[in-house]
């Protein structure tokens, strides 16, 4: 049990109180914290965040990095993530047109910068 502590859990921890004193209503419920972060990264998004500064901000894996996943081909992604992926306009950071989906690895905000 030592090492889960230590790892990815804490991380979540953490990461959960550095949300709770950005978001003034959240109130003290830190169980659901996925689901808070989604609703507050949305809630950024909606008024006027960058995506790229959201997703470095509140994400939990690879997009901390901006979000960036790169080109990506049809069927190399989870089908219900590809799903609304490929159904999004192609937008920018600062004025993101965005899709969500929840698939098995949890919560995503998706947004396409660009198709070939």
């Amino acid at each position: 049990m030592a090492p889960k502590n230590k790892g990815k859990g804490k991380d979540k921890d953490e990461s959960s109180n550095s949300k709770s004193e950005g978001g003034k209503g959240s109130g003290g419920k830190l169980k659901p914290a996925t689901s808070i972060n989604k609703e507050e990264a949305l809630e950024k998004l909606r008024n006027g965040a960058k995506f790229d500064e959201v997703a470095r901000e509140m994400s939990e894996d690879k997009a901390r990095q901006g979000g960036s996943l790169g080109w990506k081909v049809r069927g190399s992604l989870m089908q219900d993530f590809e799903k609304v992926a490929y159904e999004l306009e192609p937008s920018t950071t600062g004025s993101p047109k965005i899709g969500e989906v929840k698939t098995s690895e949890g919560y995503h905000i998706i947004m396409v910068e660009g198709r070939k």
